[in-house]
């Protein structure tokens, strides 16, 4: 790997992500060539946390757009302030009737009225997409579980992701100052449109192996025995191999191994294991499975 990859390798990690060679690169890349990272994966690998652990790795604010059905351009990008425009006419209204007064016609009192204001930026609702585009430093945009949005949207995205710039019909196109390193990530429920994969840096992120999900938890849960954390991440490999409605995510893992280092178990006992595997699996049918399986 080389040298720059490696010095963004270890940011991630003192960011508390441990990441493969193949996820660094793609990092890497995507930040070297200014390119949209989507990172593409089932739900609990770690996509998320990738986003925030590289905006901590270089020291950048986090911007999160949360995707989800109707999400349309009001909530993602910008809209108006109609309370204000109607409390600025309401204003414009009372200040012509006063003009009116001391001219000779209504028409003079309005040549007067500057009717550009109501489209203005003080009007404006900056939305994240918005935000990262206009902000006054480098920051990481992160437009979450884009697949649970609309396939019309991926359309709005397509002139941030290629241009990194947003028009505004009434104010005209504003290009950024600091392009945004913009991360995508999909649990690929829907395909995304080739439009949409053509200017992204694609990179699928699976759930990791026992070697490297073991280093996370030593990382993550303080005081872990190893005995428990072997334990803990083979049973793992095994349970998500079963054909189950959900399968625990990295972070589940992480939550079952606090809930039994604060027990103060050292090794995986198959009581305490079944009567704590809520913090695990979240659907009682995958349970049961499991268990079957201590």
């Amino acid at each position: 790997m080389p040298s720059p990859a490696l010095a963004l390798s270890r940011s991630l990690a003192d960011a508390s992500y441990l990441a493969d060679d193949r996820t660094v690169l793609a990092a890497f890349l995507a930040i070297e060539l200014n390119r949209p990272l989507m990172v593409e994966g089932p739900a609990g690998v770690g996509k998320t946390d990738l986003a925030r652990a590289l905006a901590q790795a270089l020291s950048r604010p986090l911007l999160r757009l949360q995707c989800y059905e109707g999400l349309d351009e009001s909530k993602a990008i910008y809209e108006w302030d109609y309370a204000k425009q109607m409390l600025y006419t309401q204003l414009l209204r009372e200040a012509v009737a006063e003009r009116v007064r001391g001219a000779d016609s209504i028409a003079a009192a309005l040549d007067k009225v500057d009717a550009d204001a109501f489209f203005s930026e003080r009007f404006l609702i900056k939305r994240p997409i918005l935000q990262a585009i206009v902000s006054k430093q480098p920051v990481v945009l992160l437009v979450d579980e884009v697949d649970r949005a609309d396939p019309e949207f991926e359309a709005l995205l397509l002139e941030v992701l290629s241009e990194r710039q947003v028009t505004v019909p009434e104010l005209g196109t504003i290009k950024a100052t600091h392009p945004p390193l913009v991360i995508l990530t999909t649990n690929a429920t829907r395909e995304m449109t080739d439009a949409l994969r053509r200017r992204c840096f694609h990179h699928f992120l699976d759930y990791p192996p026992p070697s490297r999900e073991l280093a996370i938890l030593e990382l993550r849960v303080p005081g872990i025995a190893k005995t428990l954390a072997l334990q803990l991440t083979e049973f793992a490999a095994k349970v998500r191999a079963l054909d189950l409605r959900k399968a625990p995510s990295i972070s589940e893992t992480i939550d079952w191994a606090r809930a039994l280092v604060t027990l103060g178990q050292s090794a995986l006992d198959k009581e305490i294991a079944a009567a704590t595997m809520g913090a695990f699996l979240k659907h009682e049918e995958d349970r049961e499975k499991a268990i079957a399986k201590l």
